[in-house]
């Protein structure tokens, strides 16, 4: 199984940003699906998570700005991300979870500037 992201890029405070990520593999059935980031100088961390059954969790500073979605027919997740601020600025890696193992993507920038 491989997870390929797109989607990242330059955008100013304010404005908006989709991230997509797509698993192959045919009999690949993830029940949890996320979005981690990692700003420069900082751990890896949480954006957020859906279940299979849609369940969402945000963290914090994200809350209302960010919406997490998935289309479990083609194994994608999705994160919507609005109002973008420059502290958004990170590496995201999508996250995937089945009952053996979590798969990680290589990671798309997003960079918040004016």
């Amino acid at each position: 199984v491989q997870l390929q992201a797109s989607g990242g890029g330059l955008v100013q405070p304010g404005g908006s940003l989709r991230l997509s990520c797509a698993a192959s593999g045919s009999t690949f059935s993830p029940y949890i699906m996320g979005w981690y980031r990692q700003a420069p100088g900082k751990q890896r961390g949480v954006v957020a998570t859906i279940s299979n059954m849609g369940s969402t969790s945000y963290v914090d500073s994200v809350k209302g700005r960010f919406t997490i979605r998935r289309d479990s027919v083609k194994n994608s997740v999705y994160l919507h991300m609005n109002n973008l601020k420059t502290e958004d600025t990170a590496v995201y890696y999508c996250w995937m979870l089945d009952t053996t193992r979590e798969y990680w993507g290589p990671g798309t920038l997003v960079t918040v500037s004016s």
